[in-house]
């Protein structure tokens, strides 16, 4: 080679040496996949959903109502707007032993990681409600959650429980959806970080009312039609049977809520990354098929490189850091 170009060769490694790599192109936000739980009554349902996340490396926000920790004796310490003491729509827990046992499993996931939030108290349609209404019934939830082992006279109350009671519970989702000013201005004086009780066309990121951060369950495409329905398994239901049970169709049912929770998966992983929403209850609809769709998709999708089955609030902590009410960050997936 003459002498010419090795110079001018080594010239150019030098430079590029030297020289700052290029620009790295700008890194892709995590998918986001935040899986709840409204009611969290049955005891069994909270065994195997925790087993579901330690299987998918997942955490959920499970929204309680408090009169699963009220039995026929002790109902009367709720009294919904309106209504005389001790009445809800979706009945009591039915004896002590029950309430011990899923108090047992809420402080099991709380040490988890998973989140507890508030789904109210008595399941009542809250559509009417004042500002002074949805304030005794979120204040009704934090008294009774707080004081659900000393109120039914069950021994072992860990240490913590209080202070967990009073400083975590940050979100909140309403009965039937049914949310208005009169619940966000209630909230906000609550002091809760946010509401998720909205509906989206599609997957959204939280929107903000004052400090209030708003969640939508996303419609998303289902079916042989491809129309949009809520990503929550009762819309399912009612969409597969119309509310009735058919368990002799639940493998057609599981398979059609599968394919739709990994499509809209899919299309978000691939495209904005804006977080996935879905809602369940302990109810085992049409056969249980939804809970299947449900487990296939959260081991399907969970452990995948970018992406985090995350709760509500650990989500809220990751994207909006530095909010007065936000924990300290930590690796996401809490």
């Amino acid at each position: 080679m003459p002498r010419q170009a090795r110079l001018r060769g080594a010239l150019a490694a030098l430079i590029f040496a030297v020289a700052p790599p290029p620009a790295a192109a700008a890194e892709r936000p995590p998918q986001y996949v935040l899986i709840s739980f409204d009611g969290a009554n049955d005891v069994a349902q909270w065994a195997r959903s925790r087993a579901l996340a330690g299987r998918a490396e997942a955490h959920f926000t499970y929204f309680l109502s408090c009169v699963f920790l009220l039995t026929p004796e002790t109902r009367k310490a709720y009294q919904a707007p309106g209504r005389p003491p001790g009445r809800s729509n979706v009945g009591f827990a039915p004896d002590r032993q029950d309430v011990a046992a899923r108090l047992s499993e809420i402080w099991g996931a709380h040490g988890e990681g998973h989140e507890i939030a508030s789904h109210g108290c008595g399941h009542f349609d809250g559509g009417r409600w004042t500002k002074q209404d949805w304030t005794a019934e979120l204040s009704a939830f934090s008294t009774i959650f707080a004081n659900a082992w000393s109120l039914n006279r069950i021994i072992g109350e860990p240490v913590g429980w209080r202070s967990f009671a009073a400083g975590e519970i940050r979100g909140f989702r309403a009965p039937y959806l049914s949310a208005d000013a009169a619940l966000y201005d209630a909230l906000q004086g609550a002091g809760f970080a946010y509401d998720a009780s909205g509906v989206s066309k599609g997957p959204a990121a939280p929107g903000l009312d004052g400090r209030l951060a708003r969640f939508a369950l996303p419609q998303i495409v289902e079916g042989p039609r491809a129309r949009r329905v809520i990503a929550m398994d009762y819309n399912l239901f009612v969409r597969h049977s119309r509310g009735l049970e058919r368990p002799g169709e639940a493998e057609r049912f599981e398979a059609r809520a599968y394919e739709a929770f990994l499509a809209s998966f899919q299309a978000e992983f691939d495209g904005a990354r804006r977080p996935l929403q879905i809602g369940f209850h302990f109810t085992l609809m049409n056969g249980g098929a939804y809970w299947r769709a449900l487990e296939r998709f959260a081991e399907t999708v969970c452990r995948k490189p970018e992406v985090a089955c995350v709760t509500y609030g650990t989500y809220l902590d990751a994207v909006r850091p530095g909010r007065a009410d936000a924990r300290p960050a930590g690796a996401i997936g809490g």
